[in-house]
């Protein structure tokens, strides 16, 4: 009659290949959340694809309805022996392909499947060798079930890295994890993406955010632990991600590896006072800055600003702002600001009058939003600003400007002397609809 599994990814490919080879019908159920690369991936292997669910317990519920209605038999993704040995099998590549010894391996973790079979294989023929997993902080069902010494369901799990969105480790899995697994650690989403990018960096490849998971669990053990002279080895276990995604995985990266500090900074609102506070940070990189007039003698501006990996820095700079006079808030830590309120720094501003608006683009290098503001000078009242470091050789800047109409003359000379590539957009819709007056 077929077999039916429930997945949100690799074992879904697996089984719908393996079927398409013996001749056999596969029906696939996948979460709703599954990004559709997945999806046409599984449909490219010619099974059927059922969408159902939100998370992989939904839709191994709804597998659960279909075989009792049309008698399919189960393949299941993790809670199963068979399962477990062939995942296992990763763990004799391992010893094959790297000869020398090792002293840990990170293990990403959903239903357990994959560092059950990892765990048996390695604690038999390398028993000092450390088996260590590693869970989204949103969907740890292992971290739960070795702390509570019994499986644990969870209320909820996280979707960022839908590869391991499992409420609840699997019998099986749990059987062997028990005793062979060492440690398990938990990471968040920023974490995530910071290895995402060390991934593609160091091999050229884009894992998917549950592929990625060893590998930032590492980079944590390591930094906790401070560790130095070790082998350690993380297991990459997906690469199933939509293109689009990718974006969201660029903006959190930088947050993720502690090099980007995230303020919110109260500056005096006087024409001159962006370019000191700018002058305040030296030389460090600046990869955001937001700001929209409010108050007629305080600016509040969103600034994202690159710093050394640690944290050491962020808090240094902070006191440093302060001891020069600015109000420091740190957002770099608030879910909030870096999903939204970055987007969203401005509105409508009904007492200005005469603002003029500009687009600018400049050479990006090192110190390049310092030039530019020089360049502008210190005679203009800012009212509204933008900037983000998008790792383009450009530069681009939204800023707008009070000027009175007898004013523009001498303000366009001021653009042709400054040089900039630039364009006037205060009659565009997206500006008046949004931040006009």
């Amino acid at each position: 009659r077929g077999v039916i599994a429930a997945s949100a990814g690799n074992h879904a490919q697996g089984v719908a290949l393996a079927a398409a080879r013996l001749g056999v019908r596969a029906v696939i159920v996948m979460p709703r959340t599954t990004p559709e690369i997945k999806v046409n991936l599984v449909r490219s292997r010619k099974a059927r694809v059922v969408l159902k669910g939100d998370s992989f317990d939904e839709a191994a519920s709804h597998a659960g309805e279909l075989i009792r209605r049309h008698g399919y038999t189960y393949i299941p993704p993790f809670d199963d022996e068979d399962v477990i040995a062939g995942q296992g099998t990763i763990a004799m590549e391992l010893v094959r392909q790297f000869s020398g010894s090792f002293d840990a391996v990170f293990v990403p973790v959903g239903g357990g499947g994959l560092i059950a079979g990892i765990a048996a294989y390695l604690k038999y023929l390398r028993p000092s060798v450390r088996i260590i997993g590693v869970e989204p902080e949103d969907s740890a069902c292992l971290h739960a079930a070795l702390k509570a010494k019994k499986r644990i369901a969870l209320k909820t799990v996280g979707l960022f890295a839908e590869g391991a969105a499992v409420g609840r480790v699997g019998r099986h899995p749990w059987a062997i994890c028990r005793h062979a697994v060492d440690d398990c650690v938990t990471v968040n989403a920023d974490e995530i993406c910071a290895a995402i990018k060390d991934v593609f960096e160091d091999t050229r490849s884009i894992a998917e955010p549950a592929g990625a998971l060893a590998v930032a669990g590492m980079k944590k053990h390591i930094a906790g632990r401070r560790l130095r002279g070790q082998s350690l080895i993380s297991i990459i276990s997906g690469a199933n991600v939509n293109f689009d995604r990718l974006r969201y995985v660029s903006e959190r990266t930088e947050v993720g590896e502690q090099r980007e500090a995230v303020f919110a900074v109260a500056i005096p609102e006087r024409p001159g006072s962006f370019r000191r506070f700018i002058g305040a940070l030296g030389k460090r990189g600046i990869t955001e800055f937001n700001y929209r007039y409010a108050d007629p003698e305080e600016a509040r501006v969103f600034v994202g600003i690159q710093v050394t990996a640690g944290g050491g820095e962020r808090h240094n700079l902070a006191r440093e702002l302060e001891r020069k006079g600015y109000r420091v808030t740190d957002l770099t830590k608030n879910d909030l600001a870096k999903q939204h309120v970055r987007h969203m720094v401005g509105g409508h501003a009904p007492d200005i009058a005469d603002e003029k608006v500009f687009h600018f683009e400049f050479p990006e290098r090192p110190g390049a939003l310092l030039r530019f503001l020089m360049s502008i000078g210190s005679h203009w009242s800012i009212t509204l600003f933008h900037y983000r470091n998008h790792g383009a050789s450009h530069g681009r800047v939204l800023m707008g400007v009070q000027i009175a109409n007898a004013q523009m003359p001498r303000f366009r000379t001021m653009l042709r002397e400054v040089g900039f590539r630039h364009q006037e957009v205060t009659a565009d819709p997206a500006y008046r609809l949004f931040l006009g007056n």
